[in-house]
């Protein structure tokens, strides 16, 4: 059973901020997670245009874009299992190159000019069931290259990696194909993947962690959530990202509609604000990234985070203009940033290594799957009531929970 206490102390001095760049087998991964998230990113971004281009129908473009999603929450906690039985960095290997191969076919389908609807679903179905298998895989190998102390370093690195890669990635793509054309852009994504694989091969020493037993994949699935449930940290890390979800994340899913009805804006205005969120972003994952390892100052910052950020998403009431609803926006992305790569940062020093795969699909299917569903929910009631009113409700929604939870944390007396 899980302790209830957590201590500042523990595992080689914690308290002390360690940079994951001074760790030489970080230093040969980060090049090769620099190829593979802006590969994504291009294929993300070529995906949705190519939808578009051949349906013009915004309905179509969200079914696609769900397309890529749904694989996320069937599949993960299946691959969660899996990266708990493998060496995570060959199964890293294998994941970057499907998606190379993915975008090669997507590529050549394009300039044979067979390239249609359907088979662009199909594109994006696969695209989604190597990104669930890719993510929990990424999510072990990360601590298999660092100390622990290192880990916040790592994640926070990962953060800005990120979200510099979702703004950087689709302005690559958009230039390719204005200055050549979709299966050059493609093509191009795929080579990402490429020559992202001599840093994956060049890193050494990971081997599959040594199991005690052999069991079932449902056996070792209802393992998984049975750990989670009782370990009283992981609760808490899954609720943190639970109203992390509700909050800015579901915003920021929400900025096309955010910027229409209250800026009345045009895509200038949404480029502008969807900057500045990723900006926030990136200034997050750097905070994360200079945080020591002890668990009771990241649950702290994050429970801080969580509350300033309802709060300030109470201010909409207040705010008119651009460039004051910028500065909101900013905040909302930087809080956000810095509540959601902490969780993930206390999950990974938290969860035990042979739970470590499973643990990481919960967390993924929480921060991605609460903010699609919330997205849908808010922006109805926005529709109906208004941003004003319907954040107001959801930021004090947020506040008590936060309060219950503040309980909950003084009961289990974390140190």
């Amino acid at each position: 059973m899980p302790s209830n206490q957590i201590k500042d102390n523990t595992h080689n001095n914690a308290s002390q901020h360690r940079s994951a760049f001074s760790e030489p087998m970080y230093r040969r991964y980060f090049p090769a997670s620099c190829f593979a998230t802006l590969a994504v990113w291009i294929v993300r971004f070529l995906v949705g245009w190519t939808a578009w281009q051949l349906t013009h129908s915004a309905f179509w473009v969200g079914v696609v874009a769900a397309a890529m999603l749904l694989p996320t929450f069937l599949f993960s906690p299946v691959f969660g299992i899996i990266s708990d039985r493998i060496n995570p960095r060959n199964g890293l290997i294998v994941t970057v190159l499907s998606q190379g191969v993915i975008a090669s076919f997507a590529g050549i389908s394009h300039g044979l000019d067979i390239l249609n609807l359907p088979l662009l679903m199909v594109i994006a179905v696969l695209l989604g069931v190597v990104t669930s298998a890719h993510q929990p895989i990424r999510l072990a190998l990360v601590p298999r290259l660092i100390p622990r102390d290192a880990l916040p370093s790592a994640i926070g690195y990962g953060a800005m990696l990120f979200n510099t890669s979702r703004i950087i990635g689709p302005a690559i793509g958009a230039w390719l194909v204005a200055s050549y054309s979709e299966s050059v852009a493609f093509y191009v994504a795929s080579c990402f993947c490429l020559a992202s694989i001599p840093s994956l091969i060049s890193i050494k020493g990971v081997e599959p962690l040594k199991r005690e037993r052999s069991s079932s994949f449902f056996n070792e699935l209802i393992e998984g959530f049975v750990y989670a449930a009782a370990h009283p940290i992981i609760r808490l890390i899954l609720c943190f990202t639970f109203i992390n979800g509700l909050l800015g994340r579901t915003i920021m899913e929400l900025l096309p509609a955010f910027s229409g009805q209250l800026l009345q804006g045009n895509a200038e205005t949404l480029a502008t604000l969807s900057a500045i969120a990723g900006a926030g972003s990136i200034a997050g994952g750097l905070l994360v990234s200079r945080q020591s390892g002890a668990p009771k100052r990241l649950i702290k910052l994050v429970n801080y985070c969580l509350m300033f950020a309802a709060v300030s998403l109470i201010s909409i009431q207040f705010l008119s203009g651009l460039y004051q609803f910028c500065v909101l926006i900013f905040v909302l992305s930087l809080m956000t940033t810095v509540a959601g790569t902490g969780a993930q940062a206390l999950a990974q020093l938290m969860v035990d290594d042979a739970y470590r795969g499973r643990v990481l699909s919960f967390w993924s299917m929480m921060a991605m799957g609460v903010p699609a569903v919330s997205a849908i929910a808010v922006g109805a009631l926005a529709q109906a009531f208004g941003f004003p009113i319907v954040s107001a409700i959801t930021a004090v929604c947020a506040l008590c929970l936060l309060a219950t939870l503040r309980f909950y944390t003084r009961a289990d007396q974390i140190k």
